[in-house]
């Protein structure tokens, strides 16, 4: 399952970040094989809007089957629900142990954003 993580860093080692839209890298995890690809997302980082619904429009691109992050605010979950695109947040630790996780099949998927809009 191709997986998307919300990122500090580009490695498999690196923190899960908890922001969406504005984490600086995006990892997108195979986690059967553990195959990876580390997205640059630092466009959004400083983004006046629309960082989230951006991100979004990535994860989407990319064909992750789940979103893992910290933080998912209302626009963005949206955009990802019309992807397909199933979300699971709180989420912490390494990429590593995210995708272990997903792999164990041990989550919660998300109904609805946990984060506010930002106006």
């Amino acid at each position: 399952m191709k997986v998307a993580i919300t990122s500090k860093g580009v490695t498999l080692d690196s923190e899960v970040d908890p922001r969406f839209g504005r984490a600086p890298y995006i990892v997108v995890v195979d986690t059967e094989t553990l195959e990876f690809e580390a997205v640059d997302n630092s466009s959004n980082v400083n983004a006046f809007k629309g960082a989230g619904i951006q991100a979004a429009t990535t994860v989407c691109e990319k064909g992750a089957e789940v979103l893992m992050t910290g933080y998912c605010g209302p626009k963005a979950f949206a955009t990802l629900e019309a992807g397909g695109v199933k979300v699971v947040d709180d989420v912490t630790g390494t990429i590593r142990e995210a995708a272990e996780l997903m792999k164990s099949g041990k989550v919660t998927y998300s109904t609805a954003a946990n984060k506010e809009a930002h106006w």
